[in-house]
C-alpha cells in the first residue's frame, strides 16, 4: 500500500485562525486598558472637583494620550518583531542556497520528531522543498509564514480603536450624568464593560467566564476606589 503525502500546507487555516484570535485578544486587552485607565482618571478628578468641564477635559486628554501611547507601543513592538522575522527569513534563504541538502535533512528531522517515519519524513521534506523551500522551512523551523508577516500599522490601528472604544464608556457615563450620580454611573458602566471583556477573553482562552469577570471587575473597582480617594484628598488639600 502506497502512502500519499499532500504538499499542501495543512496548517494554513490554523495559522489564519491563530492570527485572528491574536488580534481579538489584543483588541480585548486594548479595550480593557481603555476602560480602566480613563475610569481611573475621570473618577479621580471627580473626587477633587464637581466641575464637568474639568472632568471631561481630563478624560479626553487621558483617552487621546492613552490611545496614542497604545498605538505607538504596538507599532514599535510589532515593527521590532517584523524586523526580527525578516532577518530570520534572510538567514534561512541564504542557508537554503548555500547548503540545500543539509537544510532538507534538517526539515526531515523536524517531521521525524513529530512522529513520521524516516522514509516518510524524507519524502515530505523533499516534496515541500521542491514546491517552496523557503515557505516550508520557515514554517517548520521558525514558525513564520513569509507571506503573512505581522503588520505594524494594523496592530497600531487596532490598539488605537480598541482603547478609544473602551475609554469612551466611562468618559461618556461620567460626563452625561448628573453630579450626584456621575461616579456611580461611571462605576456601573465600567463594571458592565469589564464584565463583557472578561466574557470575551474567557471564550477566546477557553476558560471560565466567572473567574475572568471577577478578575477584570476587581481590578477596575480597585482602580476607581484608589483614584477617587486620591482625588478627594487632593481636592481637600488644594481647597
Amino acid at each position: 500500500m502506497t502512502e500519499t503525502v499532500s504538499t499542501e500546507h495543512p496548517h494554513e487555516p490554523h495559522a489564519d485562525l491563530s492570527g485572528k484570535l491574536n488580534w481579538l485578544r489584543a483588541g480585548v486587552l486594548g479595550a480593557n486598558d481603555g476602560i480602566v485607565s480613563v475610569a481611573g482618571i475621570v473618577v479621580g478628578v471627580a473626587g477633587a472637583t464637581t466641575d464637568s468641564t474639568t472632568i471631561a477635559t481630563a478624560g479626553i486628554a487621558g483617552l487621546v494620550a492613552g490611545a496614542l501611547s497604545m498605538a505607538g507601543g504596538e507599532y514599535v513592538s510589532v515593527s521590532t518583531q517584523r524586523d526580527t522575522e525578516r532577518a530570520q527569513l534572510r538567514l534561512e534563504e541564504r542557508e537554503l542556497k548555500e547548503m540545500p541538502e543539509a537544510e532538507e535533512r534538517e526539515l526531515a528531522e523536524i517531521y521525524e520528531q513529530k512522529g513520521l517515519s524516516p522514509e516518510l519524513a524524507a519524502e515530505v521534506a523533499r516534496e515541500l522543498t521542491e514546491k517552496d523551500a523557503l515557505q516550508a522551512h520557515a514554517e517548520a523551523e521558525l514558525g513564520i509564514d513569509p507571506g503573512r508577516l505581522t503588520s505594524p500599522w494594523q496592530a497600531a490601528w487596532a490598539s488605537l480603536v480598541a482603547f478609544t472604544v473602551g475609554a469612551s464608556l466611562p468618559l461618556s457615563a461620567i460626563v452625561w450624568t448628573s453630579t450626584s450620580a456621575r461616579v456611580w454611573a461611571c462605576a456601573a458602566a465600567v463594571v458592565a464593560g469589564l464584565a463583557l471583556t472578561g466574557i470575551v477573553s474567557a471564550k477566546l482562552g477557553d476558560a471560565r467566564a466567572g473567574r475572568a469577570i471577577a478578575r477584570n471587575v476587581g481590578v477596575g473597582a480597585l482602580t476607581m476606589l484608589v483614584t477617587y480617594y486620591v482625588g478627594v484628598l487632593s481636592g481637600t488639600t488644594v481647597g
